[in-house]
């Protein structure tokens, strides 16, 4: 599952690119980091998107999932 990131908080956050040239279609990879922590993404066809359990456990670590819907 993944989380997408389109308008987050309205912060812009530092990316780490690992494809020089994103292509319609086509997907890359990279970390971004968000309140000084990296997520690890994936940008498929200009989607940003985050695995959801990295999300939870590294930068909503004090809320308890049960919490999360």
């Amino acid at each position: 599952m993944f989380l997408t990131c389109e308008g987050t908080l309205g912060i812009v956050p530092a990316t780490m690119d690992y494809n020089v040239q994103a292509r319609p279609g086509h997907f890359h990879a990279g970390y971004q980091q968000i309140e000084g922590i990296n997520l690890g993404y994936l940008q498929i066809n200009g989607t940003q998107m985050f695995a959801l359990a990295q999300v939870l456990s590294d930068l909503f670590k004090d809320i308890p999932r049960t919490t999360i819907s």
